[in-house]
């Protein structure tokens, strides 16, 4: 008898490996590897997942009381491969086996045992999104001789539908009332046929005329090169990475194209990753439109339904190219030959929630174990790619880079201005807009062309503060301020999404809640605040379109406003950082960034590195087409070296001294930085649990060479949702693997009942 190692779906840091199970002769086909199972465990029945199976179970233990499987729940989802990269991610991320499994199952898949009060049974809860089939009528061979009766009317109706093709019998039946049993006379008859056909889900076309990838009648020395790089990286079959450093409109999305033609060409598939939903109806309609139906897309705007529907068809070998979100990188593709992940240098790539793995480490261990490529492209690479490609290696895979510094076809960058609006204030200018970005708006505008400006915040003003007392609203369960939005005449908390009613000055029905007073006044600008000011300055033809997470909270809501501005005579779209990346409008020759410091000062070693990628790219939307852009950077603090690099197109400007600091600092890409956050409504447990998690660290590694240990300390969102949050950072060095260590220390620290305990190795988030 055969035995299955199945690993039960129960995350909990000791309860942390697999467990042998014997396979009934009766499930030999089906409980394989990936396949969700039935197993007893502790005197309860539990979900697991079938993660290995042999002829032997593991050594110690007695086949004869080892205990079978009671049933299979679902089919595989995953194969060997993917399970050795799970174990890895659980070891990496310092997350149970179980959470690392989870992305690999089938979307909309939810199985697990739920007990129906403290003493009641066990249940089992199966919600598995399953495929469509849909009723197909056509005509048969018989259809040719066969004449209805005179008072048949409905058969003739439907022979007459039939005579355009084939029909959907939902659609015969929406026109045409009462036709089932007239179709159902037909096929008795031989003139219908009536068939099953799958219907895929989550296939929508889009009118973006960026989304047709037209084939260049040649390529550019650098995508030349970058394709060579990429070819013998595919060719080592190691897992070796290419990170194609190429200027915003240098082709990188051609090299895609072609590097996934060859691999296509050699019965291999790809993997594609972009970092905004945004993108995706762009890139899948480039994509679409050189390799067709062969695509599958997979993000987390579309349905449970539709999402099985498209990693269904990965499964089934129906498509061999997969373009998505962070997600896709977890499709059931088991012949891969590239892995791509554009923009790599986006924060996006790292997952917020359990398991908290990044994006591009696991693509790096995936090509390792896939013997495939990596490809890394991005316009402004992090410093962690940068360094490895300096270093030659990194993980047992060779790492090079190469660079794309020109636009195809004559075009050039962007020329860059910095308007310092310490000087527009001090020469009496209040607006939004300082003089020369309100002069060039008119301008474009005037020529019938189209703008984008950026603002990384949403709403209408940052914050409400009464001119008496000085009181700004903030929001009572989370330690933030609230923003105001003038649309709905709210206050908004964007850590909980809670809301209050209010008005503010001069509206006559304001209030300060802490005085009384009616001067509460707005103070700060968010996007809200620039549609309005756009409204009123230009004509009344010109199309204002704002793209924020207020906007885009609908499915099709991106697609939807992107299209919109694609079809304009002339608009200008007002964004987030949602804007700043990735979207060709050859007809944009203008772009404004109203507040480059939004980034610039947040409490965050890496907040220089991201405001220099966002202006960077930013200011790549502009200029793509004939005509030549311009872009317009307001800011009171010009003289940073990250504006600097941004409006000179030099990245070492920035690059040198951010990197000596960072060395001087230890940070990042020098070291690996680790937070553990601790939380819970009780905020004398959550300190005490959070003091004895950093003593177990620091009594682990006293001594130890290059680990350091700082805090306990207060999140700087110290409560959110009622909430206490606390944690510990912890700087290691750069070729440890600091997940088991950390695990372990929680595990073994007196952690109080009612605290959340979270472990985020490679930390993004430190708020």
């Amino acid at each position: 008898m055969p035995f299955a190692e199945v690993v039960p779906d129960i995350p909990s840091r000791s309860l942390d490996g697999t467990f042998d199970y014997a396979i009934p002769p009766e499930l030999e086909g089906e409980c394989v590897v990936g396949a969700t199972v039935l197993v007893p465990f502790s005197h309860r029945k539990a979900v697991g997942y079938v993660v290995g199976v042999g002829e032997r179970p593991q050594e110690g233990l007695a086949p004869h009381r080892i205990l079978p499987v009671e049933r299979v729940l679902a089919g595989p989802a995953f194969d060997q491969v993917a399970a050795r990269v799970a174990r890895w991610i659980a070891r990496e991320y310092a997350c149970p086996l179980s959470e690392a499994l989870h992305p690999f199952l089938a979307p909309g898949q939810t199985v697990r045992v739920r007990r129906d009060g403290p003493d009641g049974p066990w249940t089992l809860v199966c919600e598995k999104s399953g495929p469509v089939d849909e009723r197909w009528v056509s005509l048969a061979e018989g259809a040719s001789g066969f004449v209805p009766r005179a008072n048949a009317s409905r058969q003739r109706q439907v022979l007459e539908a039939l005579q355009a093709g084939p029909a959907r019998m939902a659609e015969l039946a929406a026109t045409l009332p009462g036709c089932a049993s007239a179709v159902s006379s037909l096929r008795e008859r031989g003139v219908v046929r009536v068939e099953e056909r799958r219907r895929v889900r989550g296939v929508e076309e889009t009118t973006l005329s960026s989304a047709v990838a037209q084939r260049p009648s040649r390529l550019t020395r650098g995508q030349e090169e970058a394709l060579a790089a990429i070819a013998r990286a595919c060719d080592a079959g190691r897992g070796d990475v290419v990170l194609v450093d190429g200027v915003t409109g240098s082709g990188k999305t051609e090299v895609y194209l072609s590097a996934i033609e060859r691999e296509l060409a050699r019965g291999r598939g790809a993997l594609v990753l972009v970092p905004e939903i945004s993108l995706t109806a762009q890139t899948v309609g480039r994509f679409r439109s050189r390799f067709g139906d062969d695509v599958a897309i997979l993000h987390s705007r579309l349905s449970a339904g539709e999402r099985f529907d498209q990693w269904d068809m990965v499964r089934q070998g129906r498509a061999h190219v997969v373009v998505g979100a962070r997600s896709a990188l977890f499709a059931p593709l088991s012949n891969v030959g590239v892995v791509i992940i554009d923009e790599e240098h986006e924060a996006s790539y790292k997952q917020g929630s359990a398991p908290r793995y990044h994006a591009r480490e696991v693509a790096a261990r995936l090509a390792r174990e896939r013997g495939c490529a990596l490809v890394l492209g991005s316009a402004t690479p992090s410093l962690e790619s940068l360094e490895r490609c300096h270093e030659g290696s990194w993980g047992g895979a060779s790492w090079t880079r190469v660079s794309m510094p020109e636009r195809p076809g004559g075009a050039v960058l962007p020329s860059v201005q910095v308007v310092d609006m310490t000087q527009q204030f001090g020469s009496g200018r209040r607006s939004v807009f300082s003089r020369p970005l309100e002069d060039a708006l008119l301008e474009v505008m005037g020529r019938g062309e189209k703008a984008v400006l950026m603002l990384n915040r949403r709403g209408f003003a940052n914050f409400l503060m009464c001119r008496e007392c000085g009181a700004v609203p903030e929001c009572p369960h989370c330690s933030t301020s609230l923003t105001y939005h003038e649309r709905t005449h709210s206050l908004v908390c964007h850590s909980c999404g809670r809301s209050w009613p209010v008005r503010a000055w001069p509206d006559p029905s304001t209030r300060c809640p802490n005085c009384g007073s009616r001067y509460l006044g707005a103070y700060g600008v968010g996007t809200q605040r620039v549609e309005d000011e756009l409204r009123a300055l230009l004509p009344p033809d010109v199309e204002v379109i704002r793209m924020d997470a207020d906007t885009t909270r609908g499915k099709g809501d991106h697609q939807r406003l992107l299209e919109r501005f694609d079809g304009a005579e002339r608009a200008v779209l007002v964004g987030t950082q949602m804007i700043a990346k990735g979207l060709d409008f050859p007809e944009v020759t203008l772009v404004g960034v109203i507040n480059a410091d939004t980034t610039l000062k947040l409490p965050d070693f890496r907040a220089a590195e991201r405001t220099y990628d966002l202006l960077e790219q930013v200011s790549g939307r502009a200029g793509r087409g004939e005509r030549a852009g311009r872009v317009i950077v307001q800011t009171y603090w010009a003289s940073h070296p990250a504006i600097q690099a941004v409006a000179s197109h030099r990245r070492d400007v920035f690059l040198s001294p951010e990197l000596a600091d960072r060395r001087e600092g230890d940070y990042p890409p020098f070291s690996r930085l680790c937070n553990v956050v601790l939380w819970g409504r009780d905020a004398l447990a959550v300190r005490r649990s959070c003091d004895a998690v950093a003593a177990r660290l620091r009594e682990r590694l006293d001594g130890v060479r290059g680990w350091e240990v700082l805090g306990p300390a207060d999140c700087l969102k110290a409560r959110v949702k009622d909430r206490t949050r606390r944690h510990v950072l912890v700087k290691a060095p750069v070729g440890s693997e600091p997940g088991e260590l950390l695990s372990a220390c929680v595990t073994e620290a007196d952690v109080r009942r009612g605290v959340s305990v979270a472990i985020d190795v490679d930390a993004y988030d430190l708020m």
